[in-house]
Order: C-alpha cells, then sequence, then structure tokens
C-alpha cells in the first residue's frame, strides 16, 4: 500500500434535511463542522464561543455535541483536542470547554478510563454536574495555546463561531 500524507480538513458542515444526525444537528440555527479524511467524516462538533453554560467564569469556546465514528483511535480525540485549543488561541480565548456524559459519576467505568485519556492529553476536569441537555456530565477544560505547525495536518475552513444565544430554555 502506498504511504500519504493525511490531510484533515475541519469545515462547516452542510447539513443535508435528509441526513440521518441527530435533530439538533438539523437545526438552521446550529453550525456544526466537522473532522474529514478525504470526504470521510470522521467527527462533528458543534463550536460556540461564549456559551451560556452553568459552570466556569470568563470566555471560552464550547466545543458541544462532540461525536466521533466508532472504532476510531485516541488519535483523533488529539487532533480535534490540538485544533480547539488552537482555534481559540487564534480567536483570543483563553479556554476550551466541553462535557462528556458521566451517568454514573466520574470515578464509573468507562467514564473514568475516557477521562483518564483526556487529562493525559491536557484537558482539566472541572468535576460533574447537570449538562446542557439535563443529563449528568463531566466538566472538562483546556488551555488555549497557538500550534503554529497545526496547519501541517488540519486544516481549518471552518465559520468563526458567535456567542450562543441567551434564549436557552430549560424546557
Amino acid at each position: 500500500m502506498q504511504d500519504r500524507q493525511r490531510w484533515l480538513t475541519l469545515r462547516s458542515l452542510p447539513v443535508p434535511a435528509q441526513a440521518d444526525i441527530a435533530a439538533l444537528f438539523r437545526d438552521p440555527q446550529t453550525k456544526p463542522a466537522g473532522l474529514f479524511d478525504d470526504r470521510k467524516l470522521l467527527a462533528c462538533m458543534m463550536p460556540e464561543r461564549d456559551p451560556s453554560l452553568s459552570w466556569g467564569e470568563g470566555p471560552c469556546l464550547h466545543l458541544g455535541c462532540v461525536h466521533t465514528l466508532p472504532d476510531q483511535p485516541d488519535d483523533l480525540t488529539r487532533l480535534i483536542t490540538l485544533w480547539a485549543s488552537d482555534f481559540a488561541a487564534r480567536l483570543d480565548l483563553p479556554l476550551v470547554r466541553a462535557e462528556t456524559m458521566a451517568p454514573h459519576g466520574l470515578e464509573a467505568e468507562p467514564t473514568a478510563a475516557l477521562l483518564r485519556r483526556l487529562t493525559d492529553m491536557g484537558w482539566d476536569v472541572r468535576g460533574s454536574g447537570t449538562g446542557q441537555k439535563g443529563d449528568r456530565v463531566a466538566r472538562l477544560e483546556l488551555a488555549a495555546e497557538h500550534r503554529p505547525g497545526l496547519h501541517a495536518l488540519i486544516g481549518c475552513r471552518i465559520h468563526e463561531p458567535t456567542a450562543a444565544p441567551d434564549d436557552r430554555g430549560s424546557a
């Protein structure tokens, strides 16, 4: 097999109405982004600037609804981590925040194993609580850091996220 340099692209996702994606990704008000290898979607997420989170102080880039293609190596999560840290720095935001499901607490498996991998990648666990969708989550923060050489691995062609609307209801 011929070796080739992998070029991953993070770009805004046009989400066709007939796509079998969660309703949130079909909402015309959201601006999802996808991580592609050639034309294969490997991960999707919703980057937001300064969302109305019930935790954390100060401005941030929030990665909401992060989903990866099943059976992908941790390298994909590491690339998303590196990209998010760099993207936040380019937006002059000091932090990246995210949440991950923790239905049985932070010490229960498989959540504990995931949190160990994420902390090894630079994420800080900021406790647990109720997430934006009402589920129990682990709260994560990552420091923004310029990573000038990252463009050799990931081309970024996404919209600059705007501040999240303040009218998030708790229905």
